[in-house]
């Protein structure tokens, strides 16, 4: 023990052996009494001497601690390094030394930093293969699912063909005539004047598979009218030419089932060869009209001597048309004969008296006013104002007896003339009364009017010439037709006046409308065309005509703009619609409407190259089945249509001149039939109980039976594009092909890689680069769901699903994902613009991306004004606009819009046409332009979109929405 560690010892023994000696009390007592120098002092000795104590104690322990504890040693080493006293050159070699063990250290440091972010770069990996592998096995479950439902689904599709009891039906095999109409005994003036379908007609040469196949006789090589006559060339020429765009037409007279005779307007000879003019030039005197009425136009002895007569004309159609003379009694070739012997032939023609029309088995027609054919909107003018200038309008002269003069024969005449006394005193008090209404009536003409023919029908001629009626009656709400009086049932002056107001817009009111009968009265409803009130109403006309109200107005306004555009407008309507008549009566359905056949873009012998599809990261649910190509069932209706539908054929939606595969206004079965007795083909959801998502994928559901639906791409030189289009659609349910319209010159390249996406692709050339060829009605297309797009657009398969089972239930009616409207012009007042902006309402949806039914792509390409397809092609622009009018002016609803989608371009695609500057300009102009195609605006407003039915519905855990994300 050294001194200072006795001292220590020695001073604290001291201290502490005092301490117990005095105890504590002692010990309190003594500092409490101590001097303030003596604690300083000693305070200064324990500091002094506390730091030498354990520096000597720290020696004495590291002395004795073993030599092989290498960690402490160099642990206090470090920690006494810098106050161990020594050398210099010691203290260099322990820093190299030190450096060098940092150098090592950090190298070992670096390569574990590697290896560590090596690992985490293979976890990584690993990682993202197990994600990937997780989706491959999801997609993989969910094509598994699909398969069982696919297997499912055919399992029932073959039971339902074991079962299925009932043809198949599709066009009807024709089944001609053989042979000549047989040689009869002529018919007696009896039965020729009591003639009707059952007694006078041979059916046995109009089998239901016939497709009425019509015979014209030439009128120049066998005519019919008597010496000193001649048709009309007008009539000739234009009939011939009519009739050789119909359908039925043939010239196998073996095959026909009925024969048509052209027997007028029968003119004198010196008439004939005038100007083919019905309103100028020189006519003839009454004198000589005196003579020839008396002869008689129609020969009825070279009638008898037609080659296919067969003894009593059985199965012969007499055309009578009037045109260049629409006087009092013009247009009936029975006048001024006694006992005209027609046979057993049927009479069309525009004028009838009582005794002469044979109800049920003659036809009313009207004249010919009308050019041959074509575009007729521009001798329409528009529908809107509904009341306009004048609330009713006539123009016309009373031509009484056979002179002008009145008849001093009968009670009958008497009566009738006190009836027109009193219904003229009474209009012209009407007009002239205190009435904020305007009229136009003038039962004078100035000059007046020559009789031009003798007659015993009363009638009331025309005034003025076709413009200056017309402009009168484009001012009028209404146009007043008095009824001839006697014994007429139709007059050609009565047809004429029906004719210039529906033309222009005028609704016409028939005084006297329950003793005539109006043109093709057995299918046309006239009442939704026309007011038709005894004369003996004359006292409350002006209360009826005020009391209508707008809607109305334009509703009859539209349906008679209708009425005159498809069955009295030109000659080839008029042609077409006797026909149609003819053939309706026998219940034989009309021809198909012909298919435009879809060229392939390649040649039959070049096989183009097939590539993989690129798998998009479409969301994971079951959408549907996996199915093969299922067709739409087509001319499943062929003969009930018609029986069950023939008033809307002839009046609404359709038109009655041609038999289409399918239409979207089919009757729908009750919701029971599904499953009693008429279950073919239906795959109700959870086969019948319903149920959520799970459920809902695996069938179609609804209320028609399954089907699929094809997608129409029209392209333009864009294959890259067009490609990736392609691709997105591998593994779609429910699509039955896809038809590529390859609107450009250039044939694809022949290196072009087109996907395989498990449905077959048709590439159709297109006669032209035209924007109609979106819309060609193509025999390719076998489903009635249509499926329109841009090459560019961008849909996920559940949006495309949602929007076909939408358009399901709204089969009518245009059915997509971009919406747009026809907004009016503030600042003009006088126009429409067009408008993509956000709306809470519109009018139009983008065929760029839109469900419509095939039937509407016939219209839009036999049926639609010329002009609108020429528009389109002017501006290369508006052709969905256009299918937007024409299916809202069939239907008279708006589209529907599907999802919140209000664009549907793909991000990265080329610009197309609908990115230039003067597109939204080009659109203003079509929609004035087809408003006044149309005589009216018909796209209605919509302020709702549809939605999946549990969106944003809460759920329990254990069921599916029906679409995850819709």
């Amino acid at each position: 023990m050294t001194n200072y560690e006795a001292l220590v010892g020695g001073g604290s023994g001291g201290l502490i052996g005092a301490s117990g000696a005095s105890g504590n009390g002692s010990l309190w007592y003594w500092l409490k009494h101590m001097k303030l120098y003596r604690v300083v002092g000693l305070v200064a000795i324990c500091l002094l001497t506390v730091p030498f104590i354990f520096y000597h104690l720290l020696l004495s322990a590291e002395s004795g601690v073993p030599h092989n504890d290498i960690h402490r040693t160099r642990s206090q080493l470090d920690t006494f390094e810098e106050i161990s006293p020594l050398k210099a050159a010691d203290l260099k070699l322990r820093i190299d030394e030190m450096l060098r063990i940092k150098g090592t250290v950090s190298l070992e440091l670096r390569d574990l930093e590697s290896r560590r972010q090596k690992l985490q770069s293979d976890i990584g990996l690993y990682n993202q293969k197990i994600d990937e592998l997780k989706q491959e096995l999801s997609r993989q479950q969910t094509e598994l699912d699909r398969l069982k439902i696919s297997v499912e689904q055919a399992q029932v599709a073959q039971r339902e063909a074991v079962l299925r009891n009932t043809p198949e039906l599709a066009l009807p095999k024709a089944l001609f005539s053989d042979s000549l109409p047989a040689v009869v005994r002529p018919a007696g003036g009896e039965q020729r004047r009591a003639c009707k379908m059952s007694s006078c007609f041979d059916h046995s040469r109009c089998s239901l598979t016939s497709g009425f196949p019509v015979y014209l006789y030439d009128p120049d090589a066998a005519p019919v009218v008597s010496a000193g006559y001649d048709i009309d060339g007008f009539l000739k020429t234009t009939i011939k030419q009519t009739l050789g765009y119909n359908a039925h037409l043939t010239t196998d007279p073996k095959k026909a089932c009925v024969f048509l005779v052209l027997v007028g307007e029968a003119l004198p000879e010196h008439e004939a060869v005038m100007k083919n003019n019905r309103y100028n030039g020189p006519q003839p005197q009454a004198t000589d009209r005196s003579s020839a009425a008396e002869m008689g136009s129609l020969n009825t002895t070279r009638l008898r001597s037609l080659p296919y007569w067969g003894g009593d004309g059985r199965n012969h159609v007499l055309l009578n048309f009037a045109r260049r003379e629409i006087g009092t009694g013009a247009g009936d070739i029975l006048r001024g004969t006694a006992d005209l012997d027609t046979g057993r032939a049927m009479l069309v023609q525009s004028s009838f008296e009582e005794h002469q029309f044979r109800a049920g088995f003659d036809l009313i027609a009207p004249p010919i006013l009308g050019p041959p054919g074509g575009d007729v909107w521009q001798e329409c003018v528009p529908m809107l104002p509904a009341r306009r200038k004048y609330l009713l309008s006539f123009q016309g002269e009373l031509l009484n007896g056979q002179n002008g003069t009145m008849p001093a024969h009968g009670n009958d005449d008497t009566e009738s003339d006190t009836v027109d006394e009193f219904i003229i005193e009474h209009l012209k008090e009407m007009s002239s009364g205190r009435t904020q209404d305007h009229f136009m009536l003038q039962f004078e003409c100035v000059p007046a009017t020559e009789q031009r023919s003798p007659t015993n029908v009363r009638d009331w001629s025309l005034c003025g010439t076709d413009n200056s009626r017309k402009s009168v009656l484009k001012e009028s709400t209404f146009a007043l037709l008095l009824a001839p009086s006697g014994t007429a049932v139709s007059s050609t002056l009565l047809q004429a006046r029906l004719y210039e107001a529906l033309r222009a817009g005028a609704i016409p009111l028939i005084l006297g409308g329950d003793q005539v009968t109006l043109p093709y009265a057995e299918t046309i409803e006239w009442r939704r065309v026309v007011i038709a009130l005894p004369k003996a109403r004359i006292t409350e006309l002006h209360f009826l005509l005020r009391a209508i109200p707008d809607a109305d107005l334009l509703t009859m306004r539209r349906q008679g703009r209708l009425v005159w555009e498809r069955y009295l407008s030109s000659v080839q309507s008029t042609v077409d619609t006797i026909i149609a008549s003819l053939r309706d009566r026998l219940g034989i359905p009309p021809k198909p409407v012909p298919a435009v056949v879809a060229h392939s873009v390649f040649n039959a012998s070049f096989v183009p190259l097939k590539s993989d599809p690129v798998i998009d990261s479409e969301p994971e649910e079951s959408l549907g089945p996996i199915e093969p190509p299922y067709p739409s069932p087509a001319f499943r209706r062929n003969y009930t249509a018609a029986l069950m539908q023939s008033r809307e054929m002839w009046n609404d939606w359709a038109d009655p001149f041609a038999l289409y595969p399918q239409l979207p206004f089919d009757p729908v079965l009750p919701s029971d039939a599904k499953f009693v007795g008429s279950h073919m083909g239906f795959r109700p959801i959870g086969k019948g109980a319903g149920g959520a998502g799970k459920e809902f994928g695996e069938s179609l559901g609804g209320n028609y039976p399954r089907e699929q639906f094809t997608i129409v791409i029209l392209t333009y030189e864009r294959e890259q594009v067009l490609m990736d289009s392609l691709g997105r659609l591998y593994g779609l349910p429910y699509l039955h092909k896809v038809i590529v319209v390859w609107n450009s010159p250039k044939p694809p390249l022949e290196d072009l890689r087109w996907p395989d996406i498990g449905v077959p692709v048709h590439v159709v050339r297109a006669p032209r680069n035209s924007l109609n060829n979106r819309f060609l009605p193509f025999d390719a297309i076998e489903t009635e769901a249509v499926l329109s797009v841009d090459d560019d657009a961008h849909l996920r398969h559940d949006e495309i699903l949602f929007g076909f089972r939408v358009w399901r239930e709204h089969r009518d009616r245009v059915v997509g994902f971009p919406g747009r409207f026809h907004a009016w012009d503030v600042n003009t007042l006088d126009s429409w613009n067009y408008n993509s902006n956000y709306s809470c309402e519109l009018s139009m949806v983008l065929t760029g991306a839109a469900f419509i039914h095939k039937y509407y792509t016939y219209l839009y390409t036999y049926a639609l004004p010329q002009a609108i397809r020429d528009k389109v092609d002017e501006y290369m622009n508006c052709e969905d606009i256009a299918m937007n009018f024409l299916v809202s002016h069939v239907t008279r609803k708006p589209p529907v819009k599907v999802t919140s989608r209000w664009t549907f371009r793909c991000p990265g695609c080329p610009v197309s046409l609908s990115e230039d500057d003067t597109h939204f300009q080009e659109r203003h102009k079509c929609i004035n332009f087809f408003t006044k195609v149309f005589g009216y605006t018909p796209l209605l407003n919509t302020q709702y979109r549809a939605d999946s039915i549990l969106f944003k519905t809460r759920i329990p855990h254990d069921k599916q929405k029906c679409f995850k994300f819709i």
